[in-house]
């Protein structure tokens, strides 16, 4: 198991952690995070394109002019898409660009994010975020204590530290995460990843395979607005069932002589 030192926000070692092997010490796969980018940036796409089509612009649908005898090209309407401002052919509608990824793929792309940066010494673990004040101030030389030499870092704390998030929120290039909104993308996008004792032991437990079924669940990268649900909503399918009985009607009387 690796042994990495835990520091206080004073920068000094106070301790050692054991990370697990199958977590921290595993063999970086750059297929598994290249699709797990893909996955997470297309989530991202709001989809909301649009253009118009030959019913949509304005403009009349009266002919221009007869069909011959001028010498002019045959025309049917102004909205032609052949003519300016027309309606566009084939053009982008509103889409949804999301896809399922196997949770086998996602929990791989994390553990090799993890070891990656343990491998080139970009993982710091800190003894606990206990800050005294929520001025972002003191934070920052805190932060510059641990490494002052990285421009982006990702925090990733266990439980609710309110003081955590308010010093933390107006640091730019600085992200606060919990243990199990962690993606690998974010490992990526940051350069330094500094971790508080009980998170990294939380990712060591939930990430490790277990009888060779991992226990951790795939994060959501972002959370569906009401809007984007009733579009996307599958339509029910139409039943071709008939009725069993339908009401008789009544005969009809004859004439009368």
């Amino acid at each position: 198991m690796p042994v990495v030192n835990v520091q206080n926000l004073e920068g000094k070692t106070v301790g050692t952690v054991e990370l697990a092997d199958a977590v921290f010490a595993t063999t970086p796969n750059p297929h598994l995070l290249h699709e797990t980018v893909r996955w997470y940036l297309a989530w991202q796409r709001a989809g909301t394109h649009k253009t118009k089509g030959r019913g949509e612009v304005a403009g009349s649908g009266r002919k221009l002019w007869r069909q011959k005898g001028t010498g002019r090209a045959r025309v049917g309407s102004i909205r032609s898409p052949l003519w300016r401002k027309g309606g566009t052919v084939h053009g982008p509608v509103p889409r949804s660009y999301r896809y399922r990824l196997p949770r086998r793929v996602f929990l791989g792309a994390l553990r090799s994010a993890l070891s990656a940066k343990l491998l080139d010494n970009k993982l710091t673990v800190v003894e606990a975020f206990g800050l005294e004040s929520h001025k972002t101030k003191a934070f920052r030389q805190a932060l510059d204590r641990l490494d002052g030499e990285s421009r982006t870092m990702l925090l990733v704390e266990l439980g609710a530290n309110r003081n955590l998030e308010l010093a933390s929120r107006n640091l730019e290039g600085v992200k606060l995460v919990q243990p199990t909104e962690l993606q690998p993308y974010d490992l990526l996008r940051h350069e330094r990843l500094i971790v508080s004792r009980e998170a990294a032991l939380k990712l060591s437990r939930s990430l490790a395979p277990t009888n060779g079924q991992p226990e951790a669940v795939v994060p959501a990268p972002v959370q569906a607005t009401e809007a984007e649900e009733g579009r996307t909503r599958a339509k029910p399918a139409r039943t071709s069932a008939k009725p069993a009985a339908r009401r008789a009607k009544p005969a009809k009387k004859g004439k009368k002589d």
